[in-house]
């Protein structure tokens, strides 16, 4: 299957200067300013399959926000190369302006005191859609997310639910073959989240649009990513599948449990690692090879009234990436 992008060995460097306090570090600075230098990236290469579902995770700085921006053309990058769709981002060639879309969870794109079909028709101007793919399109869009009710009413007057839609809705009447999705779901309720959610894996089951997708929100990823890739400090530390992630870096399950009366005893360690302990509940940590073992000598030697055995929380497995992963060599 073809690559929709390719990254080789791609960095960006920030310049800065750093400025002496008070007014006689203002004079100074008039004349000789320090520089200093950010390294965003640090030579990251990956590639992503056409109509690739691929989760991009890191925290805050980590350099995710600057590589979409890379690859949308919105920076330069300092060194390396990239590839998307056959066309190199940062010249800004409309054949490639016109395949791709970039939905920015924290920024707007429809206009804030127009209604949201305004901003639409706006698109199919800037796109140069024809009349009858965009009746089409908008059709499919609006059956999709459900917002034939909402398209007349004043963007600012929508809920942050309402606006998420309309901002993706309005990101693919194109029909773009890449879609960069930087936090979606980010300030949403637990409903709507789930429902973002539903739309974009539907969206990209039928239009088989490659989507490269960040998030902190870990549901986004086990949702819908079987791929992902993880950066810290500007370097990948991991690129691979999401079962591989969770075999590989939780070697222990999670065993809930709840006794049938109150059980004082303090000998639960033997049984595994004692993670909560509340009334009646205690939450353990058991390796997965002795798993089996553990809860039947739980079950067989305390008075247990339910017991469950959980997979361990992507979000434990991505801080433990964080603190012991190295960059990954490519």
């Amino acid at each position: 299957m073809p690559f929709s992008i390719q990254v080789k060995k791609l960095s960006k460097t920030y310049e800065y200067f750093k400025k002496a306090p008070g007014l006689a570090g203002s004079l100074k600075s008039l004349f000789w300013r320090e520089k200093l230098y950010n390294e965003a990236l640090k030579g990251i290469s990956f590639e992503i399959e056409e109509g690739e579902l691929v989760g991009f995770l890191g925290p805050n700085g980590a350099g995710k926000t600057t590589t979409l921006k890379i690859l949308s053309g919105i920076l330069y990058p300092t060194s390396g190369d990239a590839v998307v769709l056959g066309h190199a981002p940062w010249r800004r060639e409309p054949a490639y302006q016109k395949q791709f879309s970039i939905v920015m969870g924290q920024k707007n794109q429809l206009w804030w005191d127009l209604p949201a079909q305004e901003s639409f028709i706006l698109n199919r101007e800037i796109y140069e859609i024809d009349p009858g793919t965009y009746q089409h399109n908008l059709g499919e869009l609006l059956e999709l997310f459900d917002i034939k009710e909402i398209i007349d009413v004043p963007v600012r007057k929508l809920s942050m639910g309402q606006r998420m839609k309309c901002e993706l809705a309005a990101a693919l009447l194109h029909s773009p073959k890449v879609l960069f999705l930087d936090e979606p779901t980010i300030g949403l309720d637990i409903i709507s989240q789930e429902k973002i959610r539903d739309y974009i894996r539907e969206y990209n089951t039928i239009k088989k649009t490659t989507v490269l997708l960040t998030s902190h929100y870990m549901r986004d990823i086990e949702r819908l990513c079987r791929r992902v890739i993880v950066i810290n400090n500007g370097t990948i530390v991991y690129d691979g599948s999401v079962d591989d992630l969770m075999h590989s870096y939780a070697d222990h399950k999670v065993i809930r449990l709840t006794f049938s009366h109150e059980y004082k005893e303090d000998n639960l360690g033997k049984y595994g690692e004692v993670v909560e302990r509340s009334g009646l509940t205690v939450v353990l940590k058991a390796s997965k090879k002795d798993i089996a073992r553990s809860t039947a000598t739980i079950l067989s030697e305390l008075p247990v009234e339910d017991l469950s055995v959980e997979e361990v929380e992507i979000e434990e497995v991505i801080r433990k990436i964080f603190n012991t992963l190295t960059p990954l060599k490519k």
